[in-house]
């Protein structure tokens, strides 16, 4: 059985590498991520009978859709060689944590490997006894991309460290103490968000 829940965020990125490509001017999308959960073999599965379910949606989805809405949505995805950093940098380093920062084009084949990773570190944090077997992206409503662990495993480069943090971390630029953390009273502060 697969438990499965679904988050809308907006983004915006710019892809470099495809020089003919209108990609290469900064647009944005409104996304939407699903993933799919179940317990791991050893867990204990469902408890029939009793509470008929593995996990609350509740309990499961907490820490995620904590990092999709607080730290997620309306991030500017870049690529870490982009000159755009360099401005960001020095006239509006207050944005700096908006940033989603990985190796290479952001597109959303690997920004969906990042955030798969993400949320691979956020269950072993928080829900051990699950893990992650299928994750959506959908970009536009023609385009999806969906990964499987196997996928998330062949890929080749480290796309960030942050990638591999169960905090608030969109990047490797910004201090690692500075990220907000779900334990945090105002999340939205901790990363410089007004809501």
């Amino acid at each position: 059985m697969l438990i499965q829940f679904k988050r809308r965020f907006s983004m915006a990125h710019r892809l470099r590498f495809d020089s003919v490509s209108k990609c290469m001017t900064p647009h944005g999308h409104n996304e939407f991520v699903a993933v799919s959960l179940q317990p791991k073999p050893e867990a204990t599965g469902m408890d029939w009978g009793n509470a008929n379910y593995a996990a609350s949606f509740a309990d499961l989805k907490r820490h995620w859709h904590g990092f999709v809405d607080d730290a997620l949505d309306h991030a500017f995805q870049l690529g870490a060689d982009d000159p755009m950093l360099g401005y960001f940098r020095d006239h509006e380093p207050e944005l700096l944590p908006r940033l989603l920062v990985i190796q290479g084009d952001p597109t959303t084949e690997a920004v969906a490997t990042a955030l798969y990773m993400k949320l691979d570190a956020i269950l072993a944090k928080f829900r051990p006894d699950f893990e992650c077997v299928r994750f959506e992206i959908e970009e536009t409503p023609t385009n999806s991309i969906i990964l499987t662990p196997e996928d998330v495993a062949a890929c080749p480069i480290r796309l960030g460290e942050w990638c591999h943090r169960a905090d608030l971390s969109l990047n490797d630029i910004v201090p690692v103490d500075s990220w907000g953390q779900f334990d945090s009273p105002s999340n939205s502060e901790a990363i410089g968000q007004k809501k």
